[in-house]
Protein backbone atom coordinates (compact mmCIF):
# COMPACT_ATOMS: atom_id res chain seq x y z
CA UNK A 1 0.00 0.00 0.00
CA UNK A 2 1.27 3.47 -0.91
CA UNK A 3 2.20 5.66 2.03
CA UNK A 4 3.04 9.38 1.55
CA UNK A 5 5.20 9.25 4.67
CA UNK A 6 7.40 6.57 3.13
CA UNK A 7 8.44 8.77 0.20
CA UNK A 8 9.01 12.04 2.04
CA UNK A 9 12.55 13.31 1.66
CA UNK A 10 14.73 14.69 4.39
CA UNK A 11 15.57 18.36 4.20
CA UNK A 12 19.28 17.53 4.39
CA UNK A 13 18.95 15.51 1.17
CA UNK A 14 17.59 18.42 -0.88
CA UNK A 15 19.78 20.15 -3.39
CA UNK A 16 20.22 23.92 -3.30
CA UNK A 17 17.83 24.22 -6.26
CA UNK A 18 15.23 22.17 -4.42
CA UNK A 19 15.62 24.26 -1.26
CA UNK A 20 15.01 27.39 -3.28
CA UNK A 21 12.01 25.79 -5.03
CA UNK A 22 10.62 24.76 -1.64
CA UNK A 23 11.01 28.32 -0.36
CA UNK A 24 9.18 29.67 -3.41
CA UNK A 25 6.21 27.31 -3.03
CA UNK A 26 6.03 27.87 0.74
CA UNK A 27 5.97 31.65 0.48
CA UNK A 28 3.37 31.56 -2.29
CA UNK A 29 1.18 29.33 -0.09
CA UNK A 30 1.56 31.75 2.83
CA UNK A 31 0.56 34.67 0.61
CA UNK A 32 -2.66 32.85 -0.30
CA UNK A 33 -3.35 32.05 3.36
CA UNK A 34 -2.97 35.71 4.36
CA UNK A 35 -5.21 36.77 1.48
CA UNK A 36 -7.84 34.28 2.68
CA UNK A 37 -7.68 35.70 6.20
CA UNK A 38 -8.02 39.23 4.81
CA UNK A 39 -11.07 38.32 2.75
CA UNK A 40 -12.68 36.57 5.71
CA UNK A 41 -12.17 39.51 8.07
CA UNK A 42 -12.75 42.38 5.67
CA UNK A 43 -16.42 42.99 6.51
CA UNK A 44 -16.21 42.94 10.31
CA UNK A 45 -12.57 43.85 10.94
CA UNK A 46 -11.32 46.05 8.07
CA UNK A 47 -8.17 47.22 9.88
CA UNK A 48 -6.96 43.68 10.54
CA UNK A 49 -7.94 42.72 6.98
CA UNK A 50 -5.71 45.53 5.74
CA UNK A 51 -2.89 44.16 7.86
CA UNK A 52 -3.23 40.74 6.25
CA UNK A 53 -3.42 42.33 2.80
CA UNK A 54 -0.09 44.00 3.45
CA UNK A 55 1.40 40.79 4.84
CA UNK A 56 0.26 38.96 1.70
CA UNK A 57 1.89 41.69 -0.38
CA UNK A 58 5.09 41.24 1.64
CA UNK A 59 5.03 37.53 0.91
CA UNK A 60 4.58 38.28 -2.79
CA UNK A 61 7.99 40.01 -2.77
CA UNK A 62 9.42 36.51 -2.50
CA UNK A 63 8.61 36.16 -6.18
CA UNK A 64 12.04 37.69 -6.63
CA UNK A 65 13.26 34.26 -5.56
CA UNK A 66 11.92 32.99 -8.86
CA UNK A 67 14.20 35.40 -10.68
CA UNK A 68 17.11 34.26 -8.54
CA UNK A 69 16.29 30.64 -9.29
CA UNK A 70 16.05 31.32 -13.02
CA UNK A 71 19.45 33.02 -13.06
CA UNK A 72 21.15 30.14 -11.29
CA UNK A 73 19.27 27.02 -12.29
CA UNK A 74 17.09 27.84 -15.30
CA UNK A 75 13.38 28.39 -15.74
CA UNK A 76 12.14 24.92 -14.75
CA UNK A 77 11.34 25.02 -11.01
CA UNK A 78 11.08 21.57 -9.36
CA UNK A 79 7.64 20.75 -7.97
CA UNK A 80 8.34 20.37 -4.27
CA UNK A 81 6.05 21.38 -1.43
CA UNK A 82 6.01 21.24 2.35
CA UNK A 83 4.29 17.89 2.48
CA UNK A 84 7.07 16.34 0.40
CA UNK A 85 9.75 17.04 3.03
CA UNK A 86 10.06 15.22 6.35
CA UNK A 87 10.37 17.56 9.33
CA UNK A 88 9.39 20.65 7.39
CA UNK A 89 7.01 23.05 9.11
CA UNK A 90 3.35 22.68 8.20
CA UNK A 91 0.41 25.03 8.00
CA UNK A 92 -3.00 24.48 9.55
CA UNK A 93 -5.80 24.39 6.97
CA UNK A 94 -7.52 27.76 6.65
CA UNK A 95 -10.91 26.25 7.51
CA UNK A 96 -9.59 25.11 10.91
CA UNK A 97 -8.53 28.66 11.81
CA UNK A 98 -11.17 30.85 10.18
CA UNK A 99 -13.86 29.99 12.76
CA UNK A 100 -11.63 31.03 15.65
CA UNK A 101 -11.51 34.46 17.24
CA UNK A 102 -9.76 37.52 15.86
CA UNK A 103 -6.84 37.33 18.28
CA UNK A 104 -6.38 33.63 17.51
CA UNK A 105 -6.09 34.38 13.80
CA UNK A 106 -3.53 37.11 14.49
CA UNK A 107 -1.56 34.69 16.67
CA UNK A 108 -1.67 32.10 13.90
CA UNK A 109 -0.07 34.59 11.49
CA UNK A 110 2.70 35.32 13.98
CA UNK A 111 3.25 31.59 14.45
CA UNK A 112 3.53 31.12 10.70
CA UNK A 113 6.28 33.74 10.36
CA UNK A 114 8.14 32.50 13.44
CA UNK A 115 8.07 28.86 12.32
CA UNK A 116 9.41 29.76 8.90
CA UNK A 117 12.23 31.87 10.36
CA UNK A 118 13.20 29.24 12.94
CA UNK A 119 13.27 26.47 10.36
CA UNK A 120 15.43 28.46 7.94
CA UNK A 121 17.87 29.31 10.75
CA UNK A 122 18.22 25.67 11.83
CA UNK A 123 18.64 24.58 8.24
CA UNK A 124 21.28 27.25 7.64
CA UNK A 125 23.25 26.10 10.68
CA UNK A 126 23.18 22.52 9.45
CA UNK A 127 24.19 23.37 5.89
CA UNK A 128 27.80 22.82 4.75
CA UNK A 129 27.40 24.74 1.50
CA UNK A 130 28.28 28.43 1.78
CA UNK A 131 25.82 29.66 -0.83
CA UNK A 132 23.00 27.54 0.56
CA UNK A 133 23.74 28.75 4.09
CA UNK A 134 23.58 32.37 2.92
CA UNK A 135 20.34 31.69 1.06
CA UNK A 136 18.68 30.15 4.11
CA UNK A 137 19.95 32.97 6.33
CA UNK A 138 18.48 35.55 3.97
CA UNK A 139 15.14 33.74 4.02
CA UNK A 140 15.15 33.70 7.85
CA UNK A 141 15.92 37.42 7.95
CA UNK A 142 13.07 38.09 5.52
CA UNK A 143 10.63 36.17 7.70
CA UNK A 144 11.74 38.14 10.76
CA UNK A 145 11.14 41.36 8.85
CA UNK A 146 7.62 40.19 8.03
CA UNK A 147 6.95 39.39 11.70
CA UNK A 148 8.25 42.84 12.68
CA UNK A 149 6.13 44.46 9.99
CA UNK A 150 3.02 42.71 11.30
CA UNK A 151 3.75 44.11 14.77
CA UNK A 152 4.22 47.58 13.27
CA UNK A 153 0.90 47.36 11.48
CA UNK A 154 -0.85 46.32 14.69
CA UNK A 155 0.85 49.14 16.60
CA UNK A 156 -0.29 51.64 13.99
CA UNK A 157 -3.82 50.30 14.34
CA UNK A 158 -3.69 50.66 18.12
CA UNK A 159 -2.50 54.25 17.84
CA UNK A 160 -5.33 55.15 15.48
CA UNK A 161 -7.84 53.27 17.66
CA UNK A 162 -9.03 50.97 14.87
CA UNK A 163 -7.62 47.72 16.27
CA UNK A 164 -8.84 48.64 19.78
CA UNK A 165 -12.36 48.93 18.42
CA UNK A 166 -11.95 45.64 16.59
CA UNK A 167 -10.64 43.93 19.73
CA UNK A 168 -13.67 45.20 21.67
CA UNK A 169 -15.97 44.00 18.91
CA UNK A 170 -14.29 40.59 18.81
CA UNK A 171 -14.57 40.25 22.59
CA UNK A 172 -18.25 41.20 22.47
CA UNK A 173 -18.83 38.66 19.71
CA UNK A 174 -17.04 35.98 21.76
CA UNK A 175 -19.24 36.74 24.75
CA UNK A 176 -22.45 36.69 22.69
CA UNK A 177 -21.60 33.52 20.77
CA UNK A 178 -19.88 31.38 23.39
CA UNK A 179 -19.95 32.82 26.91
CA UNK A 180 -23.58 33.91 27.18
CA UNK A 181 -25.19 30.68 25.91
CA UNK A 182 -22.56 28.60 27.70
CA UNK A 183 -23.21 30.42 30.97
CA UNK A 184 -26.96 30.02 30.56
CA UNK A 185 -26.43 26.32 29.95
CA UNK A 186 -24.12 25.92 32.94
CA UNK A 187 -26.61 27.69 35.19
CA UNK A 188 -29.48 25.59 33.91
CA UNK A 189 -27.56 22.33 34.16
CA UNK A 190 -26.11 23.06 37.58
CA UNK A 191 -29.25 24.47 39.21
CA UNK A 192 -32.20 22.77 37.50
CA UNK A 193 -30.80 19.26 38.01
CA UNK A 194 -30.15 19.78 41.71
CA UNK A 195 -33.73 19.03 42.74
CA UNK A 196 -34.23 15.76 40.81
CA UNK A 197 -30.76 14.42 41.62
CA UNK A 198 -30.83 15.13 45.34
CA UNK A 199 -34.50 14.21 45.65
CA UNK A 200 -33.67 10.82 44.15
CA UNK A 201 -30.60 10.52 46.36
CA UNK A 202 -32.44 11.09 49.63
CA UNK A 203 -35.50 9.15 48.55
CA UNK A 204 -33.60 6.00 47.55
CA UNK A 205 -30.22 6.41 49.28
CA UNK A 206 -28.88 4.43 46.33
CA UNK A 207 -25.81 5.71 44.53
CA UNK A 208 -26.48 3.72 41.37
CA UNK A 209 -30.08 4.89 41.06
CA UNK A 210 -29.10 8.50 41.72
CA UNK A 211 -26.39 8.34 39.09
CA UNK A 212 -28.77 6.98 36.43
CA UNK A 213 -31.32 9.71 37.18
CA UNK A 214 -28.61 12.37 37.20
CA UNK A 215 -27.14 11.12 33.91
CA UNK A 216 -30.56 11.09 32.24
CA UNK A 217 -31.44 14.54 33.58
CA UNK A 218 -28.10 16.03 32.50
CA UNK A 219 -28.07 14.56 29.00
CA UNK A 220 -31.74 15.36 28.43
CA UNK A 221 -31.33 18.93 29.63
CA UNK A 222 -28.23 19.37 27.46
CA UNK A 223 -30.00 18.20 24.31
CA UNK A 224 -33.03 20.35 25.08
CA UNK A 225 -31.02 23.50 25.81
CA UNK A 226 -28.78 22.98 22.80
CA UNK A 227 -31.64 22.66 20.33
CA UNK A 228 -33.55 25.51 21.94
CA UNK A 229 -30.59 27.88 21.70
CA UNK A 230 -29.82 26.92 18.11
CA UNK A 231 -33.41 27.11 16.91
CA UNK A 232 -34.78 30.27 18.52
CA UNK A 233 -32.31 32.77 17.01
CA UNK A 234 -30.34 32.48 13.77
CA UNK A 235 -28.05 35.30 14.92
CA UNK A 236 -28.53 37.43 11.80
CA UNK A 237 -30.55 40.24 13.37
CA UNK A 238 -29.31 39.90 16.94
CA UNK A 239 -25.65 39.57 15.89
CA UNK A 240 -25.15 36.74 18.37
CA UNK A 241 -23.28 34.61 15.87
CA UNK A 242 -23.68 31.10 14.52
CA UNK A 243 -26.66 29.22 16.01
CA UNK A 244 -24.66 25.99 15.77
CA UNK A 245 -21.86 27.39 17.93
CA UNK A 246 -24.32 28.80 20.44
CA UNK A 247 -26.25 25.54 20.53
CA UNK A 248 -23.08 23.55 21.15
CA UNK A 249 -21.95 25.93 23.90
CA UNK A 250 -25.32 25.84 25.62
CA UNK A 251 -25.92 22.10 25.25
CA UNK A 252 -22.47 20.97 26.33
CA UNK A 253 -22.30 23.30 29.33
CA UNK A 254 -25.81 22.29 30.43
CA UNK A 255 -24.81 18.63 30.35
CA UNK A 256 -21.54 19.28 32.19
CA UNK A 257 -23.35 21.35 34.82
CA UNK A 258 -25.61 18.43 35.66
CA UNK A 259 -22.94 15.74 35.39
CA UNK A 260 -20.75 17.62 37.85
CA UNK A 261 -22.86 16.55 40.81
CA UNK A 262 -24.13 13.31 39.23
CA UNK A 263 -20.72 11.69 38.67
CA UNK A 264 -19.86 11.44 42.40
CA UNK A 265 -22.65 8.87 42.65
CA UNK A 266 -20.47 6.43 40.78
CA UNK A 267 -19.02 5.92 44.27
CA UNK A 268 -20.94 3.00 45.86
CA UNK A 269 -20.92 4.44 49.39
CA UNK A 270 -23.96 6.73 49.42
CA UNK A 271 -22.95 9.28 52.06
CA UNK A 272 -19.42 9.65 50.66
CA UNK A 273 -20.88 10.26 47.21
CA UNK A 274 -23.38 12.76 48.61
CA UNK A 275 -20.71 14.69 50.49
CA UNK A 276 -18.55 14.96 47.36
CA UNK A 277 -21.58 15.96 45.26
CA UNK A 278 -22.37 18.74 47.75
CA UNK A 279 -18.79 20.05 47.45
CA UNK A 280 -19.07 19.96 43.66
CA UNK A 281 -22.32 21.92 43.81
CA UNK A 282 -20.61 24.56 45.96
CA UNK A 283 -17.75 24.86 43.44
CA UNK A 284 -20.17 25.01 40.48
CA UNK A 285 -22.23 27.82 41.95
CA UNK A 286 -19.20 29.95 42.78
CA UNK A 287 -17.72 29.25 39.33
CA UNK A 288 -20.93 30.56 37.75
CA UNK A 289 -20.71 33.70 39.87
CA UNK A 290 -17.09 34.20 38.81
CA UNK A 291 -17.93 33.79 35.10
CA UNK A 292 -20.76 36.30 35.43
CA UNK A 293 -18.38 38.77 37.03
CA UNK A 294 -15.54 38.11 34.58
CA UNK A 295 -17.39 38.15 31.26
CA UNK A 296 -20.83 39.65 31.90
CA UNK A 297 -19.48 42.40 34.20
CA UNK A 298 -21.99 41.55 36.92
CA UNK A 299 -20.79 42.72 40.36
CA UNK A 300 -19.36 39.64 42.04
CA UNK A 301 -21.29 39.94 45.30
CA UNK A 302 -24.59 40.37 43.45
CA UNK A 303 -23.82 37.44 41.14
CA UNK A 304 -22.78 35.28 44.10
CA UNK A 305 -25.90 36.19 46.04
CA UNK A 306 -28.23 35.42 43.13
CA UNK A 307 -26.60 32.17 42.07
CA UNK A 308 -25.73 30.75 45.48
CA UNK A 309 -29.09 31.70 47.00
CA UNK A 310 -31.04 30.30 44.06
CA UNK A 311 -28.97 27.11 43.94
CA UNK A 312 -29.27 26.63 47.69
CA UNK A 313 -33.05 26.95 47.53
CA UNK A 314 -33.30 24.40 44.72
CA UNK A 315 -30.93 22.04 46.58
CA UNK A 316 -32.93 22.39 49.77
CA UNK A 317 -36.17 21.71 47.88
CA UNK A 318 -34.72 18.52 46.40
CA UNK A 319 -33.49 17.27 49.76
CA UNK A 320 -36.80 18.06 51.49
CA UNK A 321 -38.87 16.38 48.77
CA UNK A 322 -36.61 13.35 48.72
CA UNK A 323 -36.61 13.01 52.50
CA UNK A 324 -40.38 13.31 52.92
Amino acid sequence: MFSPLAVRRRFSDLSEAEVLALAISSEEDDARIYSSYAEQLRKQYPATAKMFDEMAAEEETHRRLIESFARRFGHTIPLIRREHVAGYYSRRPVWLVQNLGLERIRAEAERMEDEAAQFYLRAAQASTDTETRKLLGDLAAAERKHETRAEQLRAEGRESGTTVKEDDKARRQFVLTWVQPGLAGLMDGSVSTLAPIFATAFATQSSSTTFVVGLAASVGAGISMGFTEAAHDDGVISGRGSPVKRGLASGIMTMLGGLGHALPYLIPHFWTATAIAAVVVFIELWAIAWIQNRYMETPFLRAAFQVVLGGSLVLAAGILIGSS
